[in-house]
């Protein structure tokens, strides 16, 4: 079987976009498109700097391939994002709080991060998913180790944005 390193860009940006796009258009019928204005640098500095109270997903997979995907969203949108989901007002929400949204946002994430290991699965790299988990918080970063793959990518949701940053692990 091949390394992960041997994971071509192309192969990582095709299947996350596909599975953020079928994810959102199936769960929130919302159409999401990947914005390809922006480099990889530009997003991380975006990421760590916005001041702007973030709510991330995470999933990881282990198997031929090993890493973490973040998702990345504000919180306001997380919020939307959850009322639209479990059909529930802002009201609601306020009343649930936070937990309810990092379910609802464990959940989506969790199921684009099933969708992309489908598709790696499918390219050769059998992998499993490990339990999802939120961050919460502003001005924050993310770091990977130095011998781990790193990429991020940016997507449009009517006026918000989502990031997806995938950290693959080298198997030994």
């Amino acid at each position: 079987m091949p390394a992960a390193e041997e994971i071509s860009e192309i192969v990582i940006r095709e299947n996350i976009a596909r599975a953020v796009a079928d994810v959102f258009k199936t769960m929130l019928g919302r159409p999401v498109s990947l914005d390809t204005s922006v480099d990889e640098k530009k997003i991380e500095t975006h990421l760590a700097a916005n001041g702007v109270p973030q709510v991330v997903g995470t999933v990881g997979f282990i198997g031929e391939a090993n890493g973490l995907v973040y998702l990345y969203m504000d919180e306001t949108f997380a919020s939307q994002c959850t009322g639209q989901i479990l059909g529930m007002t802002d009201f609601e929400l306020q009343a649930a709080g936070d937990d309810v949204v990092n379910d609802a946002i464990g959940e989506l994430t969790n199921m684009v991060v099933g969708s992309f290991k489908n598709a790696l699965c499918d390219a050769g790299y059998p992998c499993k998913l490990t339990i999802p988990s939120i961050l919460r918080g502003r001005n924050f970063r993310i770091e990977s180790t130095s011998t781990a793959q790193r990429r991020s990518y940016r997507f449009a949701c009517g006026d918000h944005r989502v990031v997806a940053d995938i950290i693959l692990k080298p198997t030994d």
